[in-house]
């Protein structure tokens, strides 16, 4: 693997169900704000004139999910004040869509409790239509490749 971005979430009481564990819909919510951190708001240190994996895409271009899988490899009890560590990486770049494969952990060096990988395609609000990516947004999203997480 080469680059990884690495950061963590801190869990909140409104993760948790009734049956005392982070419910899965939560769980969502917490691969996307990793994701969302590490496209747009990651000091990385690119080139580009704004921050995140993603800082070099024009003014108007931005990621939609176009798929998203997810497999739950354990539990995850609620603890307060506890961070939910999460690993993301490129696995695949198109045309004008790539993959970001993620891992959740709920503690420090544990296995994953959530692998998943989330397709996102380049959307240009000008023309209605994808954005084909530039050789410098390739190379950044290159920067990161990786495999796949292994998905059942």
């Amino acid at each position: 693997m080469s680059e990884f971005f690495e950061c963590e979430i801190q869990s909140r009481l409104r993760d948790v169900n009734l049956g005392g564990h982070v419910d899965n819909v939560e769980a969502i919510r917490i691969l996307d704000e990793a994701r969302i951190l590490f496209l747009r708001f990651a000091d990385l240190a690119t080139d580009h004139a704004r921050p995140g994996l993603l800082g070099g895409v024009p003014d108007g271009v931005a990621e939609l999910v176009g798929s998203q899988r997810v497999d739950y490899h354990a539990e995850m009890r609620f603890a307060a004040f506890q961070s939910f560590r999460l690993r993301l990486w490129v696995p695949r770049v198109g045309r004008s869509s790539f993959t970001v494969a993620s891992q959740l952990r709920v503690e420090e060096g544990g296995a994953p409790a959530i692998v998943a990988e989330t397709t996102c395609v380049l959307w240009d609000h000008g023309s209605q239509g994808s954005w084909v990516m530039d050789q410098p947004v390739r190379t950044t999203l290159e920067r990161y490749a990786g495999e796949p997480v292994g998905l059942r």
